[in-house]
Formats: C-alpha cells, sequence, structure tokens
C-alpha cells in the first residue's frame, strides 16, 4: 500500500474560495496532522507527502525574498499565487500559508517522506505558462527543501495536470519518482474537467470493478529513467450521508484486500485539508483502513512503502 498526500494548505485552493470562510477550516488541518502521524507512525505507515514548496517559508519575508526568478504569467489572472499572496500579507494569515514547523514534524517522523508539490502548486498544463517557468519553480522548491536538510525524490503535479513534456526537467533535478493519473478516460484532461468527467470520477467512488491496484512490474519506467506510479484512489472526506459513506469505505476495503491477495500495488491519496471538516470521523474511517492494512499483512505480507522506497523496489 502507497500513500500520498498532497500539502498544500490555502495555496492549493485559493483561487476557488473566500480565504476568511476558510480560515478555521485550515487552521484545523493543521492541528489534525500530528494526529495523522501519530496513527501512521504506530502502525508503521510509510507516506509520502508532496509539499508546496511555499509552505516552507517561514513568514512574508521569507516567501518574498524566494520569488523565484521566472513567474509563470497564467492567461487566468486567478491562478497566480504570487498575485494572491502579495494581497493577503498580514501576520494573520501566515499559519494559512507556511508552515515549517510541521514539515520538520513530518520530516522527523518514521517512514515519512517529505516530495513535492512544485514551489508554487504550478499547473503544469494551463496557457500561459512555460517550460523555463516550471524549471524555475520546482527548481525553488529542490532548493527551500535543501535548506531545511531534506532531499526530494518524489513529486506530485497539482491538480493532476500530469505533463510529460516536463519529465526531463524534473530527471535534471533527480526527481525521478512522479505520480501519475489512473489510466481511466475520466482522468484525462483534468484541466478542462467535464461534467461526466465529474460524474464518472464520482461514481466510481462507490461502485464499479476492483480494478484500481497493479503490479509493480507495471510501474512506467519511462524511458528508463523515471518511476511513473499511479494513483489508485483519491480518499474522498467523511460523508454525513451513512449510505454512500459506508459504500466509500467499503469500496477501499475491498480493493486493499484484492491488492494484497494478488500482490499489486495500492495508491491511496487525498490533501490533509480533507479532514478539515468533520476531522475526527475521518481520522476514524482512517483508522478503519489502517486496521485492514495490518489485517492484510498479517494474512499476504502487504507492506507499506512510501513513493521514494516504491521507486527503489521497482528498480531491483
Amino acid at each position: 500500500m502507497v500513500i500520498s498526500l498532497d500539502f498544500e494548505l490555502i495555496w492549493g485552493v485559493f483561487d476557488k474560495i473566500q480565504l476568511d470562510d476558510k480560515r478555521d477550516y485550515f487552521l484545523t488541518t493543521r492541528r489534525i496532522i500530528p494526529d495523522l502521524l501519530e496513527n501512521f507512525e504506530d502502525s508503521n505507515i510509510h507516506v509520502t507527502w508532496a509539499t508546496v514548496g511555499m509552505l516552507f517559508n517561514s513568514d512574508w519575508d521569507d516567501w518574498n525574498y524566494n520569488i523565484p526568478s521566472c513567474i509563470p504569467d497564467y492567461h487566468n489572472k486567478k491562478l497566480s499565487p504570487y498575485t494572491f499572496g502579495k494581497d493577503i500579507q498580514t501576520k494573520e494569515n501566515e499559519k494559512l500559508c507556511f508552515a515549517p514547523d510541521i514539515i520538520q514534524k513530518i520530516h522527523s517522523t518514521k517512514g515519512q517522506e517529505i516530495g513535492t508539490h512544485t514551489y508554487s502548486h504550478y499547473y503544469s498544463l494551463e496557457k500561459g505558462q512555460k517550460g523555463n517557468d516550471f524549471y524555475s519553480d520546482i527548481s525553488k522548491a529542490v532548493e527551500i527543501a535543501e535548506r531545511d536538510d531534506i532531499k526530494i525524490k518524489s513529486l506530485v503535479f497539482p491538480r493532476n495536470q500530469f505533463n510529460e513534456e516536463y519529465l526531463e526537467i524534473c530527471k535534471s533535478l533527480n526527481l525521478l519518482n512522479i505520480r501519475s493519473n489512473p489510466k481511466s478516460w475520466y482522468w484525462e484532461n483534468t484541466q478542462n474537467d467535464g461534467f461526466s468527467q465529474k460524474i464518472f470520477r464520482t461514481g466510481d467512488a462507490y461502485f464499479g470493478k476492483l480494478d484500481k491496484a497493479y503490479k509493480i512490474s507495471e510501474i512506467e519506467h519511462y524511458k528508463n529513467k523515471y518511476n511513473l506510479q499511479k494513483a489508485s484512489r483519491f480518499l474522498r472526506p467523511y460523508s454525513s450521508i451513512k449510505s454512500l459513506n459506508n459504500l466509500r469505505l467499503k469500496r477501499i476495503l475491498r480493493e486493499i484486500e484484492e491488492a494484497a491477495q494478488n500482490g499489486k500495488i495500492y495508491h491511496l491519496w487525498w490533501h490533509p485539508h480533507n479532514f478539515g471538516n468533520q476531522p475526527y470521523r475521518n481520522l476514524e474511517d482512517l483508522k478503519t483502513i489502517i486496521k485492514q492494512f495490518k489485517s492484510c499483512q498479517n494474512k499476504y505480507g502487504f507492506k507499506s512503502l512510501n513513493m521514494g522506497e516504491v521507486g527503489l523496489v521497482s528498480k531491483t
């Protein structure tokens, strides 16, 4: 079982929400992360935290100093984190935008890998951005992590905008473990994300074939250089509709069992902020998933690996 978390705080959704409406939501997210780490550590669950590089900054002075030399000129101006950031520079907002203390806690917890979600939550398929901008952004992500003695080896493209053309840039910075999207038509062209795609993705969370796990031999060693590790399932947050919540959870438990029985990889992912509403209900669901993993570990020898560890194993 592989778990990757897209750790973003406000940088992942600022274009979709009103900051003041989500203030408590993201403060709750910060508070819940130690509980996540405790559960992972107690059960020896290895996790990759794909972390937006801006979270490494300590304050607004640090953030302003670390603006990359090239920034993307998105046609959709609402997507610019630099315009957004310059408009919200108050002390009160720093806890929504920066988390170096949390990153260090993650880094010091056994089995946890700090990966990158790019520096600025970069949209690699949006119109207006280009390769030089991506290189500048991802270089800054690697640089600011190294400042804290963290070596980045794994990458998750924000909003699942997987850009094959940028893999050579990733390789030049030694980012060789890349999460790619499930091999389903409704995960293609995520930047456009049509209505039918959303409907099928939602339905797939509750019904369908047990076809999301895959053999380690199926990891794509793209051009013999990169480990493209397909995501299997997005862990949707707790639903107050009990029947839907039970279906969602039962589907995940069955998929874990199927993967363990057949010697496959099951790659589960979500955002820590998905636990921002109903945090303890979500934690209880996570404990149920971990319990299923431990059962499969005892019965079938199922293992827990983070993305970096899968990259090493897949080469042997």
